[in-house]
């Protein structure tokens, strides 16, 4: 029987550093890492859409994966973005990955009948990754069929970890816990928004982006029993997460530029097409970047 793959905490999402030049910015990247790994990182993703994944090229993914691999240097699991459009791309960038001795791989796979989706995963376990992680990505419903998510847990040996953002998240966590015995590892993501709701339910480990140090600090708490202390660290990150929440590209406006302002990235840039942060955006961000530089933990 195949076991709880063991992996707890923050598995930290790495926002895409670039330069003035629209380059990548590969000595900002490393600086996020160690500022991560500083802060007690369980693991980290790379690249996903929080990365703006769809508007970097072929070489500016294996890029960023093999700057990440060298600067952890096996501490924890990097897990490697693969999801991509089609299957031919796919299969590209799972053989990059897989090149660079990336053992751990996360796809986000479009689902449009459970035997097609079970043949694209079937496909992508072939390549032989160690830990598969599956992403059930629905913002307008339930995402994936609980019956499918089972039987590809039982039948894909490498098919260890599923990272739920689906609409409603909480009774997902609990159903997928439920029908597998808890032996699947479940990730909460989208900014742990519902953070506290998914350690009650017993999720494992959280795939946020920035606030290294904010995050593990709750995730911490709650798991040495300082559950009280936990909430009230979360609570004062709520206008945060009010205000980058509002849309993806918010979201990564704002923590490029909380990056920027920590002196961790050279510039906040983003690459188009991307929603517009405006002036006001601006104001409201560096309000908020200020509490969180000042929290104190």
């Amino acid at each position: 029987m195949k076991e709880l793959y063991s992996l707890s905490g923050i598995i930290t999402v790495l926002n895409t550093p670039f330069t003035a030049a629209d380059t990548l910015d590969l000595p900002g990247l490393r600086r996020n890492v160690q500022a991560a790994l500083a802060a007690g990182v369980a693991g980290f993703l790379v690249p996903a859409m929080a990365a703006e994944v769809n508007k970097l090229s072929r070489t500016e993914r294996r890029q960023m994966v093999e700057t990440v691999l060298a600067e952890v240097a096996g501490r924890v699991p990097v897990f490697g973005g693969a999801s991509a459009p089609d299957a031919d791309t796919r299969r590209q960038i799972l053989a990059d990955l897989r090149a660079l001795g990336c053992d751990h791989v996360l796809l986000q796979i479009p689902h449009q009948t459970d035997a097609q989706y079970r043949a694209d995963v079937l496909d992508a376990a072939e390549v032989g990754f160690a830990v598969l992680m599956l992403q059930d990505w629905d913002f307008g419903g339930g995402g994936l069929p609980l019956s499918l998510i089972v039987r590809l847990f039982e039948e894909v040996d490498s098919f260890r970890c599923l990272k739920i953002e689906t609409v409603p998240a909480g009774v997902k966590y609990s159903a997928v816990l439920a029908a597998t015995d808890g032996r699947l590892h479940v990730s909460g993501g989208w900014a742990v928004s519902q953070m506290l709701e998914g350690l009650a339910r017993g999720v494992h480990a959280f795939m946020p982006t920035g606030m290294h140090h904010i995050y593990t600090a709750i995730f911490n708490r709650y798991q040495a029993g300082q559950t009280e202390a936990a909430r009230d660290l979360f609570y004062e990150l709520l206008p945060v997460l009010a205000f980058a929440n509002q849309h993806l590209d918010i979201s990564i406006h704002f923590f490029k530029r909380l990056l920027w302002r920590q002196g961790i990235y050279a510039t906040p840039r983003v690459r188009e097409p991307i929603l517009p942060f405006d002036a006001i955006h601006q104001q409201e961000a560096d309000r908020l970047i200020e509490r969180v530089m000042h929290l104190k933990l």
